[in-house]
């Protein structure tokens, strides 16, 4: 019989070993794919839009890196300018060049180089007959003046159509980046005859390292690391998992499951940036599926800090009527996290985020401050209940969690504080070289409080002390406990069980009725 459980606990130590050997090597050898140096913006029959007196489209906007050796650029291919009949019918009276479409590229510091305003009114793009007189700007075209720092910057290209031409074609054309910044595209018409004006094409913008903006670079190594600190930890967790396999708790499975998630998660989001990296596109389902596994191992890690806070498996054997309510949060917290995901990373190439994520950042802060409150009030009844019950070395471990806890949520808070302001004193993306640690922050503090829970929580021959049981007082020192009860007569100790099962009995309702409240 125990040559038999050697046996499979020796299988599911090699079997969890030989898991994570090879996402290591899966890990490591992505390590060495060949980077493609460009970064992809296609455009499919955009329209432009008015703003202010011209007609504008964004053609995107990056961090990029100047880089002298191989050269750092912008580049436009097969740009194609379609405008309605109607436009071409207006400017049919002309046999050369017509409707003039600029092409604008600013670094964000020179973003005042671009328009202007006449006697202190609305800043405008294109050139006024009052600014003509005053800025010494040619009527119909973009405002420019150049740059402090090069007086060839801000770059402008013109593009015409041909008469009465439907089309108009750019050029192949690369526009070399001389220093390292935030680059900004735009497509401006001044003509107000090219009113639904739509472009159709691909810029590709290229970097030294590959396809990815500026701002996500960085964290395609970050992920590295990350992912190497949960195989580190895996590794660590499942030796004492495997060890100790038939003391494992149904709370250390669950910490199994958050770990595998995590470090699931970590190679997918490194395998979508390299992709992203080699290609310069985003595949929806790539980029879907990481963003699930995030929102899983979200949810998870959030249940799993709840159900620890309200003793699962500590001091009560079970969630009771509470399992319906857990089961609805965690799936509403799903949702609006997937929500939120999904619209900030699948298909984004741009270093500026969408304004739809501002709506739906509110419920997801939401349900994540109802999760915060929740968790600290179960938290304080399984510590008062620990206190009842003398269980000291739970109360202890508890205490511990606590405390972790409290430090994480101040840690949140305070970075919560530094990303709004980091926000609002870069409005135009100036800062971002140092934008990803914004990022980076939320995974590593979610790494370092698993950390701490499978401290506390660790597989040993112990874990079973930490169980549930029935019997109160069961976790006071044993010393203490064998020597109240030794040289006593045998009725003194029968009548001590009766006490004992009878506040037993009381702690138990106490727990149905809490679950009732709550």
């Amino acid at each position: 019989m125990d040559f038999t459980i050697q046996m499979r606990a020796t299988r599911t130590r090699r079997r969890s070993n030989g898991i994570f050997l090879t996402l290591s090597l899966l890990l490591l050898l992505s390590l060495f794919a060949n980077p493609t140096n460009a970064s992809i913006h296609i455009y499919d029959n955009q329209t432009f839009r008015e703003v202010g007196n011209a007609y504008l489209l964004s053609g995107g906007s990056e961090g990029i890196a100047a880089s002298l050796p191989t050269g750092s650029y912008i580049r436009f291919e097969k740009i194609t300018f379609w405008r309605s009949k109607d436009a071409a019918d207006k400017h049919s009276d002309m046999k050369h060049r017509t409707g003039l479409i600029q092409v604008i590229i600013f670094e964000a510091a020179d973003r005042n180089n671009i328009g202007g305003s006449a006697y202190g009114g609305q800043r405008a793009i294109c050139c006024t007959p009052d600014l003509a007189k005053m800025e010494g700007c040619k009527q119909g075209e973009v405002i420019r003046r150049p740059s402090a720092i090069d007086i060839n910057w801000p770059i402008v290209l013109n593009v015409q159509f041909h008469g009465n031409h439907l089309y108009a074609n750019m050029d192949y054309k690369e526009v070399f980046i001389p220093k390292t910044g935030m680059y900004n595209l735009f497509f401006v018409a001044c003509d107000p005859k090219l009113k639904g004006l739509v472009m159709s094409g691909k810029t590709m913008w290229k970097n030294p390292d590959g396809y990815l903006p500026g701002r996500m670079a960085p964290l395609m190594k970050f992920y590295v690391f990350m992912s190497l600190a949960y195989v580190v930890l895996g590794i660590i967790w499942f030796t004492q998992y495997v060890r100790f396999w038939k003391d494992v708790l149904q709370l250390q499975h669950c910490i199994t499951a958050v770990i595998a998630l995590g470090l699931f998660e970590m190679i997918l989001w490194y395998v979508d940036y390299v992709n992203f990296n080699n290609t310069g596109m985003r595949p929806i389902v790539v980029t879907t599926l990481v963003v699930t596994v995030g929102a899983v191992r979200k949810t998870v890690s959030r249940l799993l800090i709840l159900i620890v806070s309200m003793g699962y498996g500590v001091v009560r054997p079970t969630l009771g009527g509470l399992t319906s309510k857990v089961v609805l949060l965690g799936t509403t917290f799903f949702l609006a996290t997937e929500l939120l995901n999904i619209t900030e990373y699948v298909g984004t190439i741009n270093d500026v985020s969408g304004r739809a994520r501002l709506f739906l950042v509110l419920p997801d802060a939401f349900l994540d401050a109802f999760l915060i409150l929740w968790i600290f009030t179960s938290l304080s009844r399984t510590l008062e209940q620990l206190q009842a019950k003398r269980s000291s070395v739970k109360l202890d471990m508890y205490r511990k969690f606590s405390n972790a806890l409290a430090v994480t949520v101040i840690a949140s808070v305070a970075w919560i504080v530094y990303e709004v302001y980091f926000k609002a004193t870069d409005p135009f993306n100036e800062k971002w070289q140092s934008a990803w640690i914004i990022t980076a922050f939320w995974d590593i503090l979610a790494f370092a409080l698993l950390c701490v829970i499978c401290y506390l929580w660790a597989p040993s021959q112990s874990s079973q002390r930490y169980a549930y049981s029935e019997e109160v007082g069961e976790e006071s020192d044993d010393e203490e406990s064998q020597s109240l009860t030794r040289g006593k007569p045998e009725g003194d100790i029968g009548l001590v069980k009766q006490e004992n099962s009878g506040s037993t009995e009381d702690l138990d309702e106490d727990d149905s009725e809490e679950d009732k409240r709550e």
